[in-house]
């Protein structure tokens, strides 16, 4: 039989269907202002590429900030027992999570078959999440795809030392005043958000391998930026995207 894992971040909507531990269809939507609509629509378009409808689900689960809006849902659970599980299962050698959403980030150390541990959250303020780098990115007049590749360029990081979006970005817009590389100031954004997961780690004591999952994980300069201050590699999902999703799938 086939289950559904509905994710609600604050940026994206995610739906994973699967069957006979098998992905048959995901989609992945902007959140938008109707969490409600926009739940709806990514489950449908998942069903529709797996060539399924709602009534040939056994069971659904939702996840993410907004899965109390998901009236249609069987039941809810944590993203951070969903992105355990769905980490564990793209990647069964994972030990700790590093989740970096839209307005929030996460560690999370593993256990067997992927159960949680203990993990850290950062949920109070935009600092090391995604809308801190699309802040940054709109400061320096760039998209995010620009801004994810040139820092690869750098060669000497710029300082950024506020954790704070509001002062960060004031730092950033006084380094482009002074001429400084745009890779350089970008490479030192990275560098910032970097510093903060590694001190969110340090609560918890990390465990090798890591895998990255969220939207950030496709940005190869905040990628490259958490391997050098962590000091190793970090592993990525085929689609870290839909790790969340695909943990509430499993759950169903």
């Amino acid at each position: 039989m086939p289950f559904a894992g509905v994710d609600i971040g604050s940026v994206s909507a995610k739906s994973v269907i699967i069957s006979d531990n098998e992905i048959l269809g995901y989609s992945i939507l902007p959140t938008g202002a109707d969490v409600e609509d926009v739940a709806r629509r990514v489950l449908n378009e998942s069903l529709k590429k797996a060539g399924l409808t709602e009534s040939d689900l056994e069971r659904i689960i939702a996840t993410g900030y907004g899965r109390i809006s998901v009236p249609f849902a069987d039941d809810k659970m944590t993203e951070i027992s969903c992105h355990a599980k769905g980490a564990s299962w793209f990647l069964p050698e994972t030990q700790t999570v590093i989740d970096i959403g839209g307005q929030d980030s996460k560690v999370i150390k593993l256990g067997e078959n992927g159960t949680v541990i203990s993990f850290v959250m950062n949920d109070k303020c935009a600092a090391g999440t995604g809308r801190f780098l699309e802040v940054m990115s709109r400061a320096l007049e760039l998209s995010m795809d620009e801004f994810a590749n040139l820092s690869l360029k750098s060669l000497k990081p710029c300082d950024i030392n506020s954790i704070c979006t509001v002062f960060a970005e004031s730092e950033v817009i006084s380094l482009r005043a002074e001429k400084k590389p745009v890779q350089d100031i970008i490479a030192g954004i990275h560098k910032s958000v970097a510093k903060r997961i590694l001190a969110m780690s340090t609560q918890i004591g990390i465990l090798r391998p890591i895998t990255m999952t969220g939207g950030v994980a496709k940005n190869l300069g905040q990628k490259k930026a958490l391997e050098d201050t962590l000091g190793f590699k970090l592993l990525t999902p085929k689609e870290p995207q839909i790790v969340g999703a695909l943990g509430a799938a499993l759950f169903a």
